[in-house]
Formats: C-alpha cells, sequence, structure tokens
C-alpha cells in the first residue's frame, strides 16, 4: 500500500476509529504495555500511535514518543493528551519507515496494529531495531499470517478487502522477524481464538 492511500484512507478513518476499534485494541495494548515493565526514566517509542488510544496505559514516569503517518489521526491524539493533562507525551507527524531518531535512542519500542498497515513492514521493524537499545524490547501487536492451511486461504481470499480498508491481512510473523534478524521472545494470545498476536522480542544487534 502506497503512502498517499494509507493517509487518505485513516483520515476517513480518524473520527470513528476509537468507535470501531477501542474494544478490540485497547485490551490488546493495554496487556502489552503492562507487560513490557517499563522502568522509570524510560524514553518509549509507539510506532503508529494513532488516536492515542494507549496514551493512558503508560507509566507517568516515562517519557512517551508517539509518531505516526496520519496528522488527522493525530489531531485525535493530541486531544486525549491534552484532555489527561500527559506532559511526558510527544507526539509526531512520521514514516515508520523512516524514523527521524539517532541510533539507540529508545529504551523501548512498540508498535500496536500497524506492522501490517505500513508499505514496507521490513524496514519499519528494521527502523524499530535501529533506534531501540541493545538488549531492550520491541513489542509488534498484530495479527499475522495463519500457519493452518484452510484459515491462511481465507486470510488471502479476504486480503484485498483488507487493503482497501487500510491493512494487509497476510503478513508472516516469522518471514518478517527472519529478514530483520529479531529474536522472538514470547508470542501469545489474549484468547484462544484471538486473531492478534502479541509478540515480545528483544532487540540484538
Amino acid at each position: 500500500m502506497e503512502q498517499d492511500y494509507i493517509k487518505k484512507v485513516y483520515a476517513g478513518w480518524s473520527n470513528t476509529y476509537d468507535f470501531f476499534f477501542k474494544q478490540m485494541f485497547y485490551p490488546r495494548q493495554k496487556y502489552a504495555i503492562d507487560t513490557m515493565n517499563i522502568r522509570y526514566g524510560d524514553r518509549v517509542l509507539d510506532v503508529g500511535i494513532g488516536t492515542g488510544l494507549s496514551l493512558d496505559c503508560y507509566p507517568r514516569g516515562c517519557e512517551v514518543v508517539g509518531i505516526d503517518l496520519s496528522s488527522s489521526m493525530l489531531k485525535q491524539a493530541e486531544k486525549k493528551k491534552s484532555e489527561h493533562g500527559l506532559d511526558n507525551v510527544s507526539l509526531h507527524e512520521m514514516d515508520a519507515c523512516q524514523l527521524e531518531f539517532e541510533d539507540n535512542s529508545f529504551d523501548d519500542v512498540i508498535a500496536t496494529f500497524v506492522i501490517s498497515v505500513v508499505p514496507d513492514p521490513v524496514k519499519a521493524l528494521s527502523e524499530m531495531k535501529r533506534v531501540c537499545k541493545s538488549g531492550r524490547p520491541v513489542v509488534l501487536v498484530n495479527h499475522f499470517r495463519s500457519n493452518n492451511r484452510l484459515l491462511r486461504w481465507m486470510e488471502e481470499l479476504a486480503d484485498p478487502i483488507c487493503r482497501k480498508l487500510g491493512w494487509s491481512n497476510t503478513l508472516s510473523l516469522h518471514e518478517l522477524t527472519d529478514e530483520v534478524n529479531l529474536q522472538v521472545d514470547t508470542c501469545m494470545r489474549m484468547k484462544k481464538f484471538d486473531p492478534w498476536s502479541i509478540v515480545f522480542a528483544t532487540n540484538t544487534k
């Protein structure tokens, strides 16, 4: 998917995104952030912060930097930041595939429901590794392609529709992490038949 198309789609989603997706996405975001054991004083990068659904999950003692390609989504996140007085949060319009940060700028990096949205998932995850300190966590929350043949066939069938809505349905976790040499520690689901995986990895450089 091209950047201009992604921006257009998520500009359309921005005012209704929370209504449609909060109930599904927020519990998984909160679980992932709570499990990261973010330390006081940590600098955390949230890639694809969107409307800021996850902002109130972060401990106040850390610095949160949220980036997103969509200015329309970020306007919603700015409202949440203001409403909750989140002085520890800064928000930036930025391409996940070309992060404007120096190497080793962050103690923790997380991307929820975004790695299958970006035009180049390998590049985006490589950038996440680059800006994250060695030995520190990189966390993904996302739908990944099933290993089950029938489910994989259904995912491929539905993928053109999903792409029109703004994301891909067929991204392989193992192919992605192998390509960028990311060490996956745990891949779990909150429910038995949950379509979304929570992936905890350690950044080895």
